[in-house]
């Protein structure tokens, strides 16, 4: 049975063109699971990138065609004084007024669209970071408490579920087009990943924000504290997608990452995902340096011979383009 037809009538799987910009890989949390995160005393840290650089950055993504900006980094990097002292250089007290800057920059000076994904904002903080995003993101990870006694987040306060469902809830209250979802084998159980999705359920039901949700799979990248952990099994993957898939409906995009099931993606749209997720043609996935974005040529031939049709879209999909959840007319 092709359990994808059960939810959706459309032949599309969609996915969207970005430019994927680290602005500091310095973070307060320090995951067990990790490839992002770099030490301030490292040599090669990226402590700051300036205005310059990723306009610089964004400029170059427009001649390839990209659509979509995505910036990331480390969550309240702000905290950590190497930032600080930077960011009071160039004129700011903190991470967000930076970010929101170089978001207004992105809208006033390119022809690309922000997307923030940089882990918990306060209320006030994403009001403000609205106006110039035209979506937003976070992924929950996973609702349980007990993991943040574990390998995975012993040392990641942020990893906080209370903390993020919060956040994801107030993207709700503010009306902000959002992306979120379950990163699959940290040390979870069936009981806890079906709890996560539900609890992304009752936000999606009660607010109507969710546009994706994103099934991201564990991988052992080199160096990081589990590097031994066992990866998920693609049966794993299977079931945790046919749920959300028959959870979700047909206007909350199931996504698996490419770049992280290379040889099995196709078995994915066959159990509900119709969408890639942000592929670059320019930077690489910064957060899973070891897997390669695989070539638009590639998602084309891998969703056709799947049945299906490749359709570029926005960062932010189309029932959410409307005055609700877009403060500004910046798309034509």
């Amino acid at each position: 049975m092709d359990l994808a037809n059960s939810k959706r009538e459309n032949t599309f799987v969609t996915y969207s063109k970005n430019v994927f910009i680290p602005i500091t890989k310095i973070c307060k949390n320090d995951c067990g699971y990790c490839a992002f995160k770099q030490s301030p005393d490292d040599p090669d840290a990226t402590i700051l990138l300036e205005k310059e650089e990723i306009l610089a950055t964004l400029k170059e993504a427009e001649k390839y065609g990209c659509k979509e900006a995505l910036f990331t980094m480390g969550e309240d990097a702000d905290e950590e004084p190497a930032v600080k002292i930077k960011l009071e250089k160039l004129g700011y007290e903190n991470m967000p007024d930076y970010i929101y800057d170089i978001c207004k920059m992105t809208v006033e000076e390119t022809d690309l669209l922000p997307h923030t994904n940089a882990g918990n904002f306060s209320y006030e903080d994403m009001k403000k970071l609205k106006e110039y995003n035209i979506s937003m993101g976070m992924m929950l990870e996973n609702s349980s408490e007990r993991l943040m006694n574990t390998i995975a987040h012993k040392k990641s306060p942020g990893k906080d579920p209370k903390i993020r469902l919060e956040t994801i809830e107030n993207a709700g209250k503010l009306n902000i087009a959002y992306t979120t979802g379950i990163l699959i084998g940290i040390g979870e159980t069936k009981e806890e990943i079906a709890d996560s999705l539900l609890k992304i359920k009752e936000l999606c039901d009660k607010y109507g924000h969710i546009q994706e949700v994103i099934i991201q799979n564990f991988t052992v990248s080199p160096g990081i504290e589990m590097e031994s952990h066992e990866e998920p099994s693609l049966l794993d993957m299977v079931r945790t997608v046919a749920a959300a898939q028959l959870l979700f409906d047909e206007d909350v995009s199931v996504q698996v990452p490419p770049n992280l099931n290379y040889e099995t993606s196709q078995i994915f749209l066959l159990c509900g995902t119709d969408d890639w997720g942000g592929v670059s043609p320019l930077s690489e996935d910064y957060v899973n340096p070891s897997s390669p974005w695989p070539t638009l040529e590639r998602l084309e031939k891998l969703t056709n011979d799947a049945g299906y049709q490749l359709k570029e879209r926005l960062a932010i999909y189309d029932k959410y383009i409307n005055e609700k959840y877009i403060e500004k007319s910046y798309i034509n």
